[in-house]
């Protein structure tokens, strides 16, 4: 069984960490995993031990704690991994170095949050830039969770045999709708039961643009907004939500860490970023039967001709634009929908196939290069990949 380790920067609740919980979850029996986080764990640790992998604790004390680099180097050593696979920016950083100078020949990131002009939230100057791609060398293969991603690490100069494109994936049977579970969620939170429900998901930063969804759904006579999630703009974003008349019907719940729970509650998911590395909400939204309105979303520009839901509804940015959208939802009255082919296109069983495949092909591969030059390999889907 190959033995990997994986380094992540954090185990908070964020996309990158449910993913790495659940690739873990669905290779039980086929990798033999453990994780070393480099920051104070977060609740998805607790999650992994629960699931018998050991999470080591690294103490990194910031960016530029380089004590945590002969730690984490001790610590491969001592472990006698096969494969390293690092997960976000400061991870990547370090982990690459740590485990080459470990003597690890099988190097693997996962690109979870490049942006255009930032990377997690943060902007990329060109610091940034130059040690990414600099440590970017130091590995065997970089995965990009979407081909838009793939796209701008080649627009960085990461050469394209050096991506392989496995997409994010999702347990559907974990989002699906129960008319009892929105009753006892939304008791929960104290909201009507009868209420309208728009709700968001995600982390409270600029990129997101939930000012734009606050600003849209005030000028709103009736319905209730969740928003789902924490960040370093949620008091901001409290105080837009006074200042516009709104609070009044704007519930910031926080990071609850059962984003299927609070879909579960609403009736409308909105995704008013401009941007995204993949938008798993979108995914996750279609997932509990929601109608989505969305402006950015790799992961459906991304699917077979004719596969987008028509539940799937894609709002240019701006203000009128959300305001409108909004204002028909809410005319039409909440709609419960079966969850589209879309959902099972992504399914984490064959993410995770893909990357026990990836690891054992890699482990063995003669001086551990990617394949040949060319365009990002794509990962196979279900059909092709006897699941």
């Amino acid at each position: 069984m190959t033995r990997v380790l994986h380094i992540i920067t954090g185990l908070g609740r964020g996309g990158a960490e449910r993913q790495l919980l659940d690739v873990v979850r669905h290779t039980a029996g086929l990798v033999d995993h453990e994780v070393a986080v480099l920051t104070p764990p977060g609740p998805v640790a607790a999650a992994l031990r629960d699931h018998g992998v050991p999470v080591h604790e690294v103490g990194m004390r910031g960016n530029r704690d380089l004590a945590a680099l002969p730690r984490l180097v001790r610590l491969i050593r001592a472990g006698g991994y096969d494969v390293v696979h690092t997960h976000l920016y400061r991870a990547c950083v370090f982990g690459r170095i740590a485990a080459r100078m470990a003597g690890v020949r099988t190097i693997v990131a996962t690109e979870h949050s490049l942006g255009h002009g930032h990377i997690e939230g943060r902007a990329t100057t060109a610091a940034v830039r130059m040690l990414y791609t600099a440590t970017e060398r130091l590995g065997t293969l970089t995965v990009a969770v979407s081909p838009t991603v793939a796209e701008r690490l080649c627009g960085w100069g990461v050469p394209p045999d050096r991506i392989t494109v496995i997409p994010n994936g999702l347990d559907a049977d974990a989002f699906a709708f129960h008319a009892e579970r929105r009753a006892r969620v939304r008791a929960r939170l104290g909201l009507d039961p009868d209420a309208f429900v728009f709700g968001a998901v995600g982390r409270l930063v600029p990129t997101k643009r939930f000012d734009l969804l606050i600003r849209a759904f005030a000028y709103l006579d009736d319905g209730l907004l969740l928003i789902v999630g924490d960040g370093p703009q949620r008091a901001a974003l409290q105080r837009l939500a006074d200042g516009c008349g709104a609070a009044g019907r704007t519930m910031f719940a926080g990071d609850t860490g059962h984003v299927p729970d609070m879909l579960s509650a609403m009736d409308v998911l909105a995704a008013p970023s401009e941007q995204e590395t993949f938008g798993l909400s979108v995914i996750e939204g279609l997932a509990a039967g929601l109608p989505v309105l969305y402006t950015a979303c790799p992961a459906l520009d991304d699917l077979p001709s004719g596969m987008v839901p028509p539940q799937a509804r894609h709002v240019p940015t701006g203000l009128g634009a959300w305001r409108a959208a909004l204002a028909l939802c809410l005319s039409q009255g909440p709609t419960r929908w079966p969850p589209p082919e879309a959902v099972q296109h992504y399914d984490i069983r064959v993410h995770a196939k893909a990357l026990a495949e990836l690891y054992e092909t890699h482990r063995h591969r003669p001086g551990n290069r990617a394949q040949a030059a060319g365009a990002p390999r794509q990962y196979e889907r279900a059909e092709n990949a006897g699941l």
